[in-house]
């Protein structure tokens, strides 16, 4: 086990808020780093996708528009981690937030269990959403992939 922070992966899903919140009430005091990953240049893929859905060549790249939505998706991504390391610090844990750009077809696993294995991590924390009976592919990867221990936290059914 490492002697990192505890690593809460959060995408401001409900299921990733209780993930959090769980989190807390079984890990209060410790270090955690609530961790936000957004795709970089999505956008770009974006302005690309309605032309070439309908059987169209792609329309040409309005390249100021892209730059700006990546911009908007990157802030938006700062203030929710921002939020999720504030509930987290008002349920006791010693939480800091963190922004990680990663390319479009990186799965956010990966990226999650490359940081934790920078940051030494002492567990990851995953949500898992509740529409499902399996795991979904993210929560899935963690769990066989992680070389420290994993709480998958399932989101409670209405």
């Amino acid at each position: 086990m490492g002697s990192g922070p505890i690593l809460i992966g959060y995408d401001g899903t409900p299921a990733s808020e209780h993930a959090l919140r769980e989190a807390a009430g079984l890990l209060a005091g410790r270090r955690a780093l609530v961790v936000v990953v957004w795709k970089a240049g999505l956008s770009f893929e974006l302005i690309e996708l309605p032309a070439s859905s309908i059987g169209l060549p792609p329309a040409p790249l309005d390249i100021r528009t892209a730059l700006e939505a990546d911009r908007a998706i990157y802030e938006g991504a700062q203030r929710a981690a921002q939020q999720a390391a504030a509930l987290a610090r008002s349920l006791g844990l010693e939480a800091e937030a963190l922004t990680v750009a990663e390319e479009p077809e990186v799965p956010v696993a990966e990226t999650l269990l490359s940081l934790a294995r920078e940051r030494d991590a002492r567990a990851i924390v995953v949500g898992a959403h509740a529409h499902s009976g399996l795991l979904g592919s993210t929560s899935r990867a963690v769990v066989r992939l992680a070389r420290c221990p994993v709480l998958v936290v399932r989101e409670p059914t209405s």
